[in-house]
């Protein structure tokens, strides 16, 4: 799975420069180690000690994490409080231009269009896949419409169940038409392999007629958000688009996220029951 650094490279650059100048290598350590990171231990061509001793402690870091981004962001809150407010504000300044909100109190959170936060509304379990690239650009096309135009959200959030759904049966070895499969046969197609339809649903919990009864809802969801879809709404029709107010949007999304959510999940579940299924069948 390829995503890109969550933290960009500027801003690294940019606190690490400033750790050269307002810490001690004991306040660097507990900066990091305060967070849970260590330092490598490996040489670096960082001039300074200062510098070099910080880099050790970014070598650790796995940048496309967003649990670890998080923590350096706290590491850099750390560091900001040692701030003038002159140099606050010149921080400041310098991360609102790289996707970042610095508030008054030196507190730091990326903004609604950054990759750290379209990376959090995306299931860990997309990281099981060898090709996430289509569901990657619902996501994020579904975070670049949802603070400015919400209604235009639906269309990617469609997009981003049928991305899904062929990505699965991509990753399950399902033939399909790419380019003439409609979205209900994707839908009913992926549940099904991943014996996720009421039809098909295997022994324990997901065979109770609670979780069938779910998961006949589940694919309901998707699908009626492919109707709003087909209605017209989010297609960038204006004058089809008339009374739809921002909730409806988040319907959409949330609606899609959460079917994206459990059809990822259960592929990269180890001991969901579709993987005995296809077991059984391949002995068979």
């Amino acid at each position: 799975m390829t995503i890109r650094s969550l933290v960009p490279l500027p801003v690294r650059r940019h606190f690490r420069d400033l750790s050269a100048s307002y810490s001690t290598l004991r306040l660097i350590a507990g900066m990091w180690e305060d967070q849970g990171f260590t330092p490598s231990g490996d040489p670096n061509g960082e001039s300074g000690e200062r510098r070099g001793f910080w880099r050790e402690f970014e070598d650790n870091v796995d940048w496309t994490d967003p649990g670890h981004a998080n923590r350096v962001l706290r590491v850099y809150e750390a560091l900001v409080d040692a701030f003038t407010p002159e140099e606050l504000a010149s921080t400041r300044k310098f991360m609102n231009r790289q996707g970042f909100d610095v508030d008054p109190e030196g507190r730091i959170r990326p903004n609604p269009d950054t990759a750290l936060t379209v990376v959090a509304t995306m299931p860990q379990s997309l990281t099981a896949l060898r090709d996430p690239a289509m569901i990657l650009d619902s996501f994020d096309r579904i975070n670049r419409a949802l603070p400015t135009d919400p209604a235009q959200a639906i269309g990617p959030a469609k997009e981003l169940i049928e991305a899904t759904a062929k990505t699965v049966l991509e990753e399950l070895g399902m033939p399909f038409e790419d380019k003439t499969a409609k979205l209900p046969q994707l839908i009913d197609k992926a549940q099904r392999e991943l014996g996720l339809h009421p039809q098909t649903a295997g022994p324990g919990p997901d065979g109770s007629q609670a979780v069938k009864r779910i998961l006949g809802g589940l694919s309901n969801v998707a699908l009626g958000l492919g109707e709003l879809r087909n209605e017209g709404w989010g297609t960038g029709h204006a004058a089809r688009r008339t009374g739809l107010r921002p909730r409806h949007g988040y319907l959409a999304v949330g609606a899609a996220h959460t079917w994206c959510q459990v059809i990822l999940d259960t592929l990269a579940d180890p001991s969901a029951p579709w993987r005995t299924q296809a077991a059984d069948a391949t002995v068979g």
